[in-house]
């Protein structure tokens, strides 16, 4: 890990630059899927299900209605976890829906706004070596809160053309309609263009690797709205001579492993912590089992001292983590001057694990400095907001003046004479 001592301002800007790769033979590859399964539907998906993951799957589509949770041999142990995760998801986005208020602006004038599913929405869930079923949650949760009509679910089949059953368990447990066996860009292709089997939806969800955020990307020129531009995962953690530096290196390595291009921050406030957390990172790193995940992504990483408060919360800001762990005396300090980050864990017991499985938060999340100006996915993110107004004779009489005045000074006469002709005929 590179290691920085109030590194100066002038380079704040090339030290919050995450890991970069050449994407432009990723791009023309994805161009060419889109392109391929925009012409060949079901015939591509089943070819570069073959070429990528060399399985041969006989049906792209699953419908989960006509699955029996019971039938689903999960081990029990694992049931119940996703199950007491599914509780504390969806009481925590529960507590997001919309409460409607009219208000009078001026008198007879009523506006409101109300919120309204997003009709048909993909949800992408990576399988490979990591299949994440917790993303199965975070995602069809809210979707099922928001009450959307058609929720498909793309995600590859394990080797032996089945899907992962953790990931069936927590799609049935949602209540989405369809899991289509398909991963990789080609699913994200199928989504925003529809084939045989997959419906054409509104807006795709979900992380991935560069060839899916590149296909996500590619998705917008095909009328499909996607989540957030994401990239690989990242975590920043801010800690004190209070912090215990093996929950620290801990934290550290839950997000090294997620694969070579993620990126983990140390910012210290005490030069002596920064050694005790590298000799750990070294102890436990001997123990994990995606050790050259690990080592490449520690290589991305850095450890960073600030002797003045002032200057760490400006480099967090500046750097905008995903991930960010508080866990420092004077926490109130950070938390009141945070403006940047998707997701927030405070204290030396709030792992950033806890928000990945089970606390209740969402974990897709902003990446690559855009929280900046991207939330996380949370309720709003699977609705829309539509406004309504209704004006009585005299609230038109109230604000004729008014927008006549405007119309005619902007030469939109037509806009004006919309008001006229109902003043004279209400006079």
């Amino acid at each position: 890990m590179k290691k920085y001592c109030n590194p100066k301002k002038d380079n704040w800007v090339s030290i919050c630059e995450r890991p970069l790769y050449d994407n432009t033979q990723i791009k023309n590859i994805v161009n060419d899927i889109f392109a391929d399964v925009k012409t060949n539907g079901d015939k591509a998906l089943i070819n570069y299900t073959k070429k990528f993951d060399n399985i041969d799957i006989k049906e792209i589509g699953i419908d989960l209605e006509k699955i029996d949770i019971s039938e689903i041999n999960i081990d029990s142990e694992l049931k119940e976890a996703i199950d007491i995760a599914f509780k504390n998801i969806y009481k925590f986005h529960e507590s997001q829906l919309f409460d409607s208020k009219k208000i009078e602006t001026s008198k007879g004038v009523f506006c409101w706004q109300d919120k309204r599913p997003i009709e048909k929405v993909g949800l992408y869930i990576p399988g490979g070596t990591a299949p994440l079923f917790s993303s199965v949650l975070m995602l069809a949760v809210p979707a099922m809160i928001a009450k959307c009509k058609k929720v498909i679910l793309c995600t590859p089949p394990e080797k032996n053309g089945n899907i992962n059953k953790a990931i069936l368990y927590s799609a049935k447990l949602c209540n989405v309609n369809k899991i289509i066996t398909v991963g990789g860009a080609q699913a994200i292709a199928a989504m925003s263009l529809g084939t045989e089997s997959v419906s054409k939806v509104n807006k795709i969800f979900g992380p991935g690797n560069q060839y899916v955020t590149n296909a996500k990307l590619n998705s917008i020129d095909y009328n499909t709205a996607i989540d957030m531009p994401a990239g690989p995962s990242e975590l920043l953690v801010l800690a004190d001579n209070k912090a215990n530096p093996d929950y620290v290196a801990s934290d550290l390595l839950s997000q090294a492993e997620h694969g070579p291009d993620s990126q983990v921050i140390l910012i210290s406030l005490c030069k002596l912590l920064i050694e005790k957390v590298e000799k750990s990172l070294k102890n436990q790193s001997k123990k994990m089992n995606r050790i050259d995940f690990i080592n490449q992504s520690i290589s991305n990483s850095k450890l960073i001292y600030f002797d003045k408060k002032e200057d760490a919360v400006e480099f967090i800001n500046e750097y905008a983590p995903e991930h960010y762990i508080i866990n420092v005396e004077d926490e109130t300090y950070f938390i009141e001057n945070l403006v940047n980050a998707g997701s927030v864990f405070i204290g030396n017991y709030t792992p950033e694990s806890a928000g990945d499985y089970a606390s209740g938060t969402n974990h897709t999340l902003p990446t690559n400095g855009n929280a900046k100006q991207y939330s996380g996915v949370n309720l709003d993110s699977f609705m829309k907001t539509i406004t309504f107004q209704k004006i009585s004779k005299k609230g038109l009489i109230n604000i004729s003046k008014t927008v006549e005045v405007m119309a005619e000074a902007e030469g939109l006469q037509a806009h004006k004479n919309a008001i006229t002709i109902r003043i004279n005929d209400i006079k």
